[in-house]
């Protein structure tokens, strides 16, 4: 498979992923307000019905229709009977929306026998908007890990199974967008923990063995600081005895037993999370680039934090 030699903002269609928990809406909303900020007109298209992409753009709950956030910034959320309806005025001219319903039920009996009918229509609604560069660039805030493979490979899985006709020159243009390693790569987000890392190795190897889409970048989220030095470290480990601690009162003035607590816990985290980056980095493919963002100790989602993140991606990528 090739190995698109263009940065992460230089493609046209970003698939976001990553284990529930990660961050992955958070780094999809970033890579979106980024791009915006650099003058792409991007998109960003939540596909979990239950997703929240619209806490983190500021605004109110999102639609199939694409809505301006914020200059050069759209969010829209994915819904598959829409798509199917505008695939079908696009495609085979059915020009009352009333005349869907037997169809669209039709469809639907269809979805659930035949595996990748719902997923083509996610995939190939935002292919679309590629195809016809209405955006500079498409960021999907796609499935979690488990699921986001089967997404991927939909075109591919019913262009097997339908061997002639309107839909199988569908996928055929699908499957062309989505293996040009130029124009479409996965994000995979993680953090620096057991059960992240391991489904990111995994994730990685199954995407490169069940599709060929290319695999733009790793983004390890949540990464805490170094906090001390070697040297800072000896000093430290001296406060933390029964006279350090006491003569660190003394100069204060105050009690610093919590503090140090404190201090201790933040090293000893970041010190057991340091196996987890050295697993990803020596298990990832030399050709994937790996990105760090910073642990953001904030309450909630929203505007402030995803243009942080967004700034931490800029620096990482050299903006």
């Amino acid at each position: 498979m090739s190995r698109s030699s263009l940065g992460l903002l230089e493609r046209r269609l970003l698939f976001v992923t990553g284990k529930g928990g990660v961050g992955k809406t958070s780094v999809a909303s970033a890579i979106g307000w980024l791009a915006a900020s650099r003058g792409q007109r991007t998109l960003v298209c939540e596909v979990d019905a239950k997703g929240n992409l619209s806490d983190f753009f500021g605004v109110g709950p999102l639609s199939f229709e694409p809505s301006e956030v914020r200059p050069d910034l759209f969010a829209m959320a994915m819904d598959t009977e829409e798509s199917l309806k505008e695939y079908m005025k696009l495609n085979l001219r059915v020009p009352l929306v009333a005349r869907m319903g037997p169809i669209a039920r039709t469809f639907d009996f269809v979805a659930n026998a035949a595996p990748g009918v719902k997923e083509i229509l996610t995939v190939g609604k935002l292919a679309y908007e590629v195809r016809e560069r209405n955006y500079d660039l498409v960021v999907v805030d796609a499935s979690a890990t488990g699921h986001v493979v089967g997404q991927l490979a939909s075109p591919v899985a019913i262009n097997d199974l339908i061997k002639v006709g309107l839909v199988r020159s569908q996928t055929e243009w699908m499957i062309d967008l989505l293996t040009d390693a130029d124009t479409t790569g996965v994000v995979v987000v993680t953090v620096p923990e057991e059960m992240p890392t391991t489904e990111t190795l995994e994730l990685i190897d199954r995407l490169r063995d069940e599709t060929e889409i290319d695999v733009a970048s790793v983004v390890v989220n949540r990464v805490l600081p170094e906090l001390l030095g070697r040297n800072e470290e000896v000093l430290f480990d001296q406060l933390r005895t029964p006279v350090g601690e006491a003569s660190l009162a003394t100069l204060v003035g105050g009690p610093v037993d919590h503090v140090l607590a404190g201090a201790d816990l933040a090293v000893r985290m970041r010190r057991s999370r340091v196996q987890h980056l050295t697993r990803l980095r020596e298990g990832l493919p030399t050709d994937v680039e790996l990105l760090y963002l910073p642990f953001l100790f904030h309450r909630s989602h929203g505007v402030r934090a995803t243009a942080r993140i967004a700034e931490a991606i800029g620096q990482e990528l050299g903006f």
